[in-house]
């Protein structure tokens, strides 16, 4: 199984977890890279936007949610909803999808220089701000 089908898997996996009805819950996991050392930032960017190209078949194109705005939000003492607070914080840009009843947002942790860059995947019923 190639690394794009795994992540599309453990992204089914993850839209398959219960959550709350009704509630603001949410679920994010790393995206595994697979053994062998650490992928560059350039390489986590080129594979989420290979996800997200299967996941824009499945759901629809839409076009990549830029943090910025959330940030400065956030900054400036708005209440902005988890997941979204949180990933505007790790991540610069987000693919999102509506999944059925859930939402799901798939983008590249790496803001944090003293943290690894990761992939991340997120599910929840919050609809983004």
């Amino acid at each position: 199984m190639d690394v794009v089908a795994r992540h599309l898997a453990a992204i089914d996996r993850l839209r398959a977890r219960d959550l709350p009805p009704g509630g603001a819950d949410h679920h994010t996991v790393e995206l595994d890279p697979g053994h062998g050392p650490r992928p560059s930032t350039d390489d986590l960017h080129a594979l989420r936007d290979a996800i997200a190209q299967h996941l824009g078949t499945r759901w629809g194109e839409t076009p990549p949610w830029g943090q910025l705005t959330l940030r400065l939000r956030l900054a400036r003492g708005e209440e902005i909803p988890e997941p979204w607070a949180t990933l505007c914080l790790r991540t610069d840009e987000l693919g999102v999808w509506q999944a059925e009843d859930v939402w799901l947002a798939v983008g590249v942790a790496d803001r944090d220089e003293a943290d690894a860059i990761r992939l991340l995947a997120t599910v929840t019923r919050t609809a983004p701000p």
